[in-house]
Protein backbone atom coordinates (compact mmCIF):
# COMPACT_ATOMS: atom_id res chain seq x y z
CA UNK A 1 0.00 0.00 0.00
CA UNK A 2 1.41 3.80 -1.21
CA UNK A 3 1.72 5.93 1.87
CA UNK A 4 3.09 9.52 2.36
CA UNK A 5 4.71 9.85 6.02
CA UNK A 6 5.24 13.57 7.35
CA UNK A 7 7.68 13.23 9.51
CA UNK A 8 7.02 16.67 12.15
CA UNK A 9 8.12 17.73 15.49
CA UNK A 10 7.86 21.57 16.32
CA UNK A 11 11.37 21.24 18.82
CA UNK A 12 14.82 21.41 16.77
CA UNK A 13 16.96 19.08 16.86
CA UNK A 14 14.95 15.28 18.16
CA UNK A 15 16.33 13.50 14.81
CA UNK A 16 13.58 14.80 12.22
CA UNK A 17 16.02 15.00 9.51
CA UNK A 18 18.17 12.15 10.68
CA UNK A 19 14.92 9.68 10.68
CA UNK A 20 13.80 11.33 7.14
CA UNK A 21 17.17 10.37 5.72
CA UNK A 22 17.52 7.24 7.36
CA UNK A 23 13.93 5.42 7.11
CA UNK A 24 13.70 6.82 3.47
CA UNK A 25 16.86 4.80 2.99
CA UNK A 26 16.55 1.80 4.70
CA UNK A 27 12.94 1.62 2.62
CA UNK A 28 14.75 1.98 -0.77
CA UNK A 29 17.35 -0.54 0.45
CA UNK A 30 14.13 -2.89 0.96
CA UNK A 31 13.37 -2.38 -2.84
CA UNK A 32 10.53 0.16 -2.53
CA UNK A 33 10.49 3.75 -4.97
CA UNK A 34 11.26 6.26 -2.24
CA UNK A 35 10.46 10.40 -2.71
CA UNK A 36 11.95 11.96 0.10
CA UNK A 37 10.98 15.96 0.15
CA UNK A 38 12.79 18.01 2.62
CA UNK A 39 10.42 20.97 3.51
CA UNK A 40 12.82 22.20 6.14
CA UNK A 41 14.20 25.58 5.07
CA UNK A 42 17.60 24.31 6.75
CA UNK A 43 17.83 21.58 4.03
CA UNK A 44 19.30 19.01 6.16
CA UNK A 45 17.46 16.36 4.65
CA UNK A 46 19.01 17.50 1.23
CA UNK A 47 22.82 17.90 2.36
CA UNK A 48 22.44 14.29 4.54
CA UNK A 49 21.80 12.62 1.29
CA UNK A 50 24.33 14.32 -0.66
CA UNK A 51 23.40 17.16 -2.36
CA UNK A 52 24.69 20.59 -2.79
CA UNK A 53 21.77 22.64 -1.32
CA UNK A 54 22.60 25.79 -2.67
CA UNK A 55 23.58 24.88 -6.14
CA UNK A 56 20.25 23.16 -6.85
CA UNK A 57 17.88 24.77 -9.47
CA UNK A 58 14.73 23.87 -9.02
CA UNK A 59 13.73 22.76 -5.16
CA UNK A 60 10.64 22.96 -3.32
CA UNK A 61 10.76 26.24 -3.10
CA UNK A 62 10.11 27.22 -6.69
CA UNK A 63 7.51 24.15 -6.68
CA UNK A 64 5.64 25.72 -4.06
CA UNK A 65 5.45 29.34 -5.95
CA UNK A 66 4.46 27.56 -9.26
CA UNK A 67 7.69 28.66 -11.17
CA UNK A 68 8.60 24.96 -12.03
CA UNK A 69 6.72 21.69 -12.18
CA UNK A 70 7.34 19.04 -9.74
CA UNK A 71 8.80 16.36 -12.17
CA UNK A 72 12.01 19.43 -12.80
CA UNK A 73 12.60 19.04 -8.79
CA UNK A 74 12.66 15.68 -8.84
CA UNK A 75 16.47 14.42 -8.30
CA UNK A 76 17.53 11.01 -8.66
CA UNK A 77 20.42 10.53 -5.72
CA UNK A 78 23.32 7.80 -6.32
CA UNK A 79 20.79 5.82 -3.87
CA UNK A 80 18.92 2.96 -5.61
CA UNK A 81 15.06 3.29 -5.29
CA UNK A 82 15.33 6.63 -3.91
CA UNK A 83 14.46 10.16 -5.16
CA UNK A 84 14.41 13.51 -3.90
CA UNK A 85 12.34 17.17 -3.95
CA UNK A 86 15.46 19.44 -2.46
CA UNK A 87 15.21 22.82 -0.29
CA UNK A 88 17.88 25.60 1.03
CA UNK A 89 17.55 28.99 2.66
CA UNK A 90 14.77 30.02 -0.25
CA UNK A 91 12.08 28.11 1.37
CA UNK A 92 11.67 30.65 4.69
CA UNK A 93 10.67 33.21 2.43
CA UNK A 94 7.95 30.93 0.87
CA UNK A 95 5.29 31.61 3.94
CA UNK A 96 5.52 35.58 3.25
CA UNK A 97 5.51 34.77 -0.52
CA UNK A 98 2.26 32.78 0.04
CA UNK A 99 0.11 35.34 1.95
CA UNK A 100 -2.60 35.88 -0.24
CA UNK A 101 -2.78 32.87 -2.23
CA UNK A 102 -6.06 30.99 -2.53
CA UNK A 103 -5.51 27.47 -0.99
CA UNK A 104 -2.18 27.42 -0.09
CA UNK A 105 -2.42 24.47 2.33
CA UNK A 106 -3.10 22.16 -0.49
CA UNK A 107 -0.37 23.42 -3.20
CA UNK A 108 2.33 20.29 -2.20
CA UNK A 109 -0.69 18.07 -2.21
CA UNK A 110 -2.00 19.13 -5.63
CA UNK A 111 1.82 18.89 -6.97
CA UNK A 112 2.18 15.31 -5.25
CA UNK A 113 -0.63 13.50 -6.80
CA UNK A 114 0.38 14.31 -10.08
CA UNK A 115 3.74 11.68 -9.21
CA UNK A 116 2.60 9.64 -6.14
CA UNK A 117 1.72 6.69 -8.31
CA UNK A 118 4.96 6.49 -9.06
CA UNK A 119 5.97 5.95 -5.42
CA UNK A 120 5.51 3.30 -2.78
CA UNK A 121 6.40 5.65 0.00
CA UNK A 122 6.83 9.50 0.28
CA UNK A 123 8.88 10.79 3.19
CA UNK A 124 8.50 14.69 3.96
CA UNK A 125 10.79 16.11 6.55
CA UNK A 126 9.25 19.15 8.18
CA UNK A 127 10.56 22.19 9.79
CA UNK A 128 10.99 22.73 13.66
CA UNK A 129 7.90 24.64 13.95
CA UNK A 130 4.07 24.66 12.78
CA UNK A 131 3.52 26.72 10.00
CA UNK A 132 2.95 26.86 6.46
CA UNK A 133 5.14 24.28 5.32
CA UNK A 134 4.01 22.05 7.95
CA UNK A 135 0.70 22.56 7.13
CA UNK A 136 1.36 21.61 3.62
CA UNK A 137 2.94 18.30 4.80
CA UNK A 138 0.83 17.27 6.68
CA UNK A 139 -2.40 17.68 4.16
CA UNK A 140 -0.91 15.74 1.69
CA UNK A 141 0.75 13.21 4.07
CA UNK A 142 -1.20 10.18 5.22
CA UNK A 143 -0.23 10.17 8.81
CA UNK A 144 2.62 11.89 10.78
CA UNK A 145 5.32 10.11 12.50
CA UNK A 146 6.82 12.08 15.69
CA UNK A 147 10.88 12.02 16.43
CA UNK A 148 11.01 12.35 20.47
CA UNK A 149 14.33 12.93 21.59
CA UNK A 150 15.35 11.07 25.38
CA UNK A 151 15.33 14.03 27.05
CA UNK A 152 13.76 15.93 30.06
CA UNK A 153 11.25 18.61 28.29
CA UNK A 154 10.49 16.02 25.74
CA UNK A 155 6.79 15.77 26.35
CA UNK A 156 6.27 19.57 26.35
CA UNK A 157 6.24 20.02 22.77
CA UNK A 158 4.53 17.03 22.11
CA UNK A 159 0.50 18.55 23.80
CA UNK A 160 1.00 21.43 21.18
CA UNK A 161 1.45 19.27 18.15
CA UNK A 162 -1.36 16.82 18.76
CA UNK A 163 -3.29 19.58 18.64
CA UNK A 164 -1.98 21.08 15.60
CA UNK A 165 -2.75 17.31 14.10
CA UNK A 166 -6.41 17.37 15.17
CA UNK A 167 -6.84 20.56 13.85
CA UNK A 168 -5.16 19.52 10.60
CA UNK A 169 -7.44 16.60 11.06
CA UNK A 170 -11.07 18.38 11.80
CA UNK A 171 -10.38 21.43 8.91
CA UNK A 172 -7.87 20.19 6.01
CA UNK A 173 -7.17 16.25 6.01
CA UNK A 174 -9.61 14.51 7.66
CA UNK A 175 -7.61 11.18 6.77
CA UNK A 176 -4.48 12.46 8.98
CA UNK A 177 -3.94 9.85 11.06
CA UNK A 178 -0.52 9.44 13.67
CA UNK A 179 2.13 7.05 12.28
CA UNK A 180 3.31 6.81 15.66
CA UNK A 181 6.27 8.13 18.08
CA UNK A 182 9.67 7.15 17.83
CA UNK A 183 12.20 7.76 20.75
CA UNK A 184 15.31 8.69 19.36
CA UNK A 185 18.96 9.58 20.59
CA UNK A 186 18.82 7.03 23.99
CA UNK A 187 21.45 6.85 26.12
CA UNK A 188 21.57 3.59 27.38
CA UNK A 189 23.70 4.55 29.98
CA UNK A 190 21.18 7.44 31.36
CA UNK A 191 18.24 6.48 33.72
CA UNK A 192 16.93 9.91 32.10
CA UNK A 193 16.59 7.87 28.69
CA UNK A 194 14.72 4.87 30.29
CA UNK A 195 12.44 7.62 32.65
CA UNK A 196 11.00 9.73 29.27
CA UNK A 197 10.62 6.48 27.63
CA UNK A 198 8.41 5.25 30.20
CA UNK A 199 6.72 9.09 31.18
CA UNK A 200 6.01 8.95 27.12
CA UNK A 201 3.76 5.52 27.25
CA UNK A 202 2.27 6.42 30.39
CA UNK A 203 0.88 9.85 28.79
CA UNK A 204 0.48 9.25 25.29
CA UNK A 205 -2.42 7.29 23.93
CA UNK A 206 -0.36 6.51 20.56
CA UNK A 207 1.21 3.92 18.68
CA UNK A 208 4.97 3.85 19.80
CA UNK A 209 7.19 1.99 17.92
CA UNK A 210 9.15 -0.34 19.83
CA UNK A 211 12.48 0.05 17.79
CA UNK A 212 14.48 3.04 19.53
CA UNK A 213 17.65 4.97 18.13
CA UNK A 214 20.52 5.18 20.16
CA UNK A 215 22.82 7.89 20.25
CA UNK A 216 25.32 6.20 18.10
CA UNK A 217 28.39 8.54 16.64
CA UNK A 218 28.52 6.93 13.41
CA UNK A 219 24.84 8.00 12.68
CA UNK A 220 26.03 11.98 13.69
CA UNK A 221 28.74 11.60 11.64
CA UNK A 222 27.11 10.02 8.31
CA UNK A 223 25.07 13.72 7.68
CA UNK A 224 28.40 15.56 6.82
CA UNK A 225 29.61 12.53 4.21
CA UNK A 226 26.11 13.39 2.44
CA UNK A 227 25.28 9.48 2.97
CA UNK A 228 22.42 7.74 4.96
CA UNK A 229 23.64 5.80 7.83
CA UNK A 230 23.19 2.05 5.70
CA UNK A 231 26.08 3.46 2.99
CA UNK A 232 27.97 5.24 5.25
CA UNK A 233 28.11 2.10 7.70
CA UNK A 234 25.90 -0.59 7.28
CA UNK A 235 26.68 -2.58 10.20
CA UNK A 236 26.64 0.10 12.32
CA UNK A 237 23.88 0.13 15.46
CA UNK A 238 22.38 2.85 14.02
CA UNK A 239 22.22 1.44 10.57
CA UNK A 240 20.61 -1.31 12.57
CA UNK A 241 18.22 0.46 14.52
CA UNK A 242 16.59 2.02 11.23
CA UNK A 243 16.10 -0.80 9.39
CA UNK A 244 14.15 -2.12 12.00
CA UNK A 245 12.09 0.66 12.01
CA UNK A 246 11.57 0.37 8.34
CA UNK A 247 10.51 -3.00 8.83
CA UNK A 248 7.90 -2.03 11.72
CA UNK A 249 7.17 0.97 9.20
CA UNK A 250 6.42 -1.85 6.41
CA UNK A 251 4.29 -3.77 8.61
CA UNK A 252 2.04 -1.63 10.34
CA UNK A 253 -1.60 -2.83 10.64
CA UNK A 254 0.13 -6.48 9.92
CA UNK A 255 -1.07 -8.22 13.41
CA UNK A 256 0.35 -11.49 11.75
CA UNK A 257 4.02 -9.82 11.71
CA UNK A 258 3.45 -7.99 15.30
Amino acid sequence: MKRTIAIANQKGGVGKSTTAINLSACLAEEGKKVLAIDIDPQGNTTSGLGIDKNNVENSIYELLLGTCDIDDCIMQLNIDNLSLIPANINLSGAEIELIGVEDKEYILKENVNLVKRNFDFIIIDCPPSLNMLTINAMTTADSVLVPIQCEYYALEGLTQLMHTIDLVQERLNPNLEIEGVVFTMYDARTNLSLQVVENVKENLNQNIYKTIIPRNVRLAEAPSYGMPITLYDGKSTGAESYRLLAQEVLHRGDEEWQ
